[in-house]
């Protein structure tokens, strides 16, 4: 593609302001011409040659363009005749230059805004910038639409007609039509037709091409012809360049796609970029190889943008309420899916103030895909993902965390995530739950399933998934058994383990004073905490101590001495349990635990006490939720009554009403792991 700039006009309605250069490079302001903006446009838009016919100041034109240092071919055909013909005879001058190729060609006069050029330039058709906006011209140009095409172009048509900018976009085929009828124009022995418009010769053709106007609306397309046009629009100019955009991101890995589509929101004004907070980006999407601060600080490096602000929330509305942007910018891939809840948000609090949506096709360029895939390799390694338990509850003041037992249960809690209020919501981190996994082996929950099988449950989750890992260690065994264990589970990735301070042969908690169960001295269980955490290597590493008391009915006062025993012995967290659905009594350990020890995460697993939600649980200080066997729970229930249902009906066809399709299955599984 070549762009044509006609630039042979004296300009003299300009009157002083082109007695000593053409009127192309008159000033808009202190920083452009209407050529170096017309240039700029012509550049950035990937278009690397240029024809510019030239008459008066010729030479002082070529030093200019010279001077701008655009990375541009520049072709300068001068029409020798330009004073005694029009702009039709300078494109016949440059007729050999523009031979084969598609063709924008514009005035030399002509200002547009960055977004009219770009969408001419990428439109699939040749057409011409027109707008139903403005009111006729009495004496410019005007377009007659008929049948959705252009007929005619000329300062002399009402009717049918639209006010029209010589803002063209032709495909080779069709110009090569009206370049032929230009040349016979000119090479006729009527030399009148060489001070014709080119339009003349177009409207001779117009039914042998398809020329579809481009409506640009009420943006900024006119030429300067006068000092009135030129201060008219050097304060549209200025209003343009004050309008604001914003945009959010949550990336931390910057790829070509985000510069480009960077550029073009730059274009439309100064730029705003929203950057989620880590919390946003842990609630929706994968967990942030960069935080907050240096993904801001990254986005402030990049050319083009104005301001970055934090996004606390995945909705837009409380940015764009105190921020008022003339326009927002995102990928048209959130016309669909979960994004569509946040887009139409997004228009709906444009729409109050009369803001713009801009939307650019998203690039589904495999390479992206591949950054993406290779950060979630990363992120499944075995030093990042136990790091990330802690990362994740300093990022939140309450995560959640599901019973997994096998890689698919796994991928349930990798996977799922529900959209509520504009945000998205999914589980911080997976359970290992040693009832669980004994039970999906069939085998009771007395620690049967030994260490070496559980680890291979570990290995089976972890191959598929992303997400920290809480392993239930049960009473850890003996102290040196222990402090095996903590160097395996460090050493393979996980992020916690969660011990109980019983001793002997396990028993369920859920069974409580209904079996013999016999709880560890504090000294003993103290001491076992403190081997645990002299064998671990890394700080990433925590060990949760979980307090027995209440299920056993020993009282509050001997669960308190506990917790803070355990926690002046070095465990991270401390997990509090009970077998009441009534949860005072956990909400009274956890107020009486806070006023003197704050820092400590307290852990909850409300299997009895399950209506407490988790803002409730967070609004007394609770720092981990964990939902500790309800995959199982209505897993197995499910598989029997499927059983049942092929039993009863010596047939699958019932059955089949309840199963899951197994392609929505598969689509659980990664294809690469």
């Amino acid at each position: 593609m070549k762009a044509l700039i006609l630039n042979s006009g004296l300009g003299s309605r300009m009157g002083a302001l082109t007695s000593e250069h053409p009127k192309c490079m008159t000033e808009l302001n202190n920083r452009e011409t209407i050529l170096s903006r017309q240039l700029s446009l012509i550049s950035d838009s990937g278009i690397n040659e240029v024809i510019m016919t030239t008459g008066a100041f010729d030479t002082v034109l070529e030093n200019y363009c010279r001077n701008l240092n655009f990375p541009l071919k520049i072709t300068f055909v001068k029409n020798e005749l330009y004073n005694i013909t029009n702009y039709i005879y300078s494109i016949y001058c440059a007729e050999k230059y523009l031979m084969d190729d598609d063709i924008i060609l514009m005035h030399g006069d002509l200002v547009f805004e960055n977004t009219v050029f770009e969408e001419l330039v990428n439109a699939d058709c040749s057409c011409m910038a027109v707008s139903s906006s403005l009111d006729l011209p009495e004496k410019d140009f005007k377009a007659v639409i008929e049948k959705d095409k252009i007929s005619r172009v000329g300062i002399e048509f009402f009717n049918n007609a639209v006010s029209a900018q010589p803002l063209y976009k032709f495909l080779k085929d069709d110009w090569m039509i009206w370049l032929d009828n230009i040349v016979k124009y000119c090479e006729s022995k009527d030399e009148v037709k060489r001070k014709y418009y080119a339009e003349n010769a177009l409207n001779e053709v117009t039914e042998k091409i398809t020329l579809i106007p481009y409506d640009v609306g009420d943006r900024l397309c006119s030429e300067i012809d006068t000092p009135e046009d030129l201060a008219i629009v050097s304060d549209k100019l200025k209003k343009i360049e004050n309008r604001t955009v914003y945009m959010c991101f949550s990336t931390d890995v910057i790829h070509s796609a985000h510069i480009s589509i960077i550029k073009k929101a730059a274009k439309l004004g100064k730029l705003i970029v929203g950057v989620l907070s880590d919390e946003a980006v842990v609630s929706y999407k994968r967990f942030p190889l960069l935080p907050f601060e240096e993904r801001k600080v990254m986005f402030e490096n990049i050319n083009g943008v104005y301001k970055v602000v934090e996004q606390k929330e995945l909705s837009y509305r409380a940015n764009l309420e105190k921020y008022k942007p003339d326009f927002v910018v995102h990928g048209d891939d959130w016309r669909d899916g979960f994004q569509k809840m946040i887009r139409d948000e997004v228009k709906s609090v444009l729409a109050v103030y009369g803001g713009t949506l801009v939307e650019y096709p998203y690039s589904n360029d495999l390479k992206y895909k591949e950054l993406e895939n290779r950060a979630r390799a990363e992120l499944s390694m075995p030093d990042l993902r136990r790091s990330r338990l802690k990362k994740t509850m300093l990022m939140k003041e309450t995560i959640s965390a599901i019973e997994v037992h096998s890689g698919l249960t796994g991928l349930i809690a990798e996977n799922t995530m529900v959209y509520q209020n504009g945000g998205a919501r999914q589980f911080d981190a997976m359970w290992l739950s040693s009832l669980c996994d004994s039970t999906a082996k069939g085998k009771p929950d007395i620690e049967l399933v030994d260490m070496s099988s559980r680890f291979r449950t570990i290995d089976d989750i972890m191959e598929v998934t992303t997400k920290p890992i809480i392993f239930d260690g049960d009473t850890g065994g003996l102290t040196e058994h222990f402090v095996y264990t903590v160097k395996t589970l460090e050493r393979m990735g996980v992020s916690m383990v969660i011990i109980e301070d019983k001793k002997g042969l396990k028993k369920n908690s859920l069974f409580g004073t209904e079996v013999q169960q016999t709880q560890a001295s504090v000294s003993e269980f103290c001491e076992k905490i403190k081997a645990g955490k002299k064998a671990q290597k890394t700080n990433d590493f925590m060990i949760c101590a979980r307090i027995e008391s209440l299920i056993l009915e020993k009282g509050m006062g001997d669960a308190l001495e506990r917790a803070f025993a355990y926690t002046q012995a070095g465990a991270d967290a401390v997990m509090i349990h009970s077998r009441k659905s009534d949860p005072s009594e956990i909400f009274e350990f956890v107020e009486k635990f806070r006023k003197e020890e704050s820092a400590t995460p307290i852990v909850v697993v409300p299997t009895s006490f399950n209506t407490v939600t988790e803002e409730e649980f967070r609004e007394r200080g609770v720092n981990v939720v964990i939902y500790a066997n309800q995959l199982t729970r209505t897993g197995f229930p499910a598989m029997q009554n499927a059983a049942k249902m092929i039993l009863e009906h010596h047939r699958a066809k019932e059955c089949d009403e309840i199963c899951m399709p197994f392609k929505d299955i598969i689509r659980l599984i990664p294809e690469e792991i």
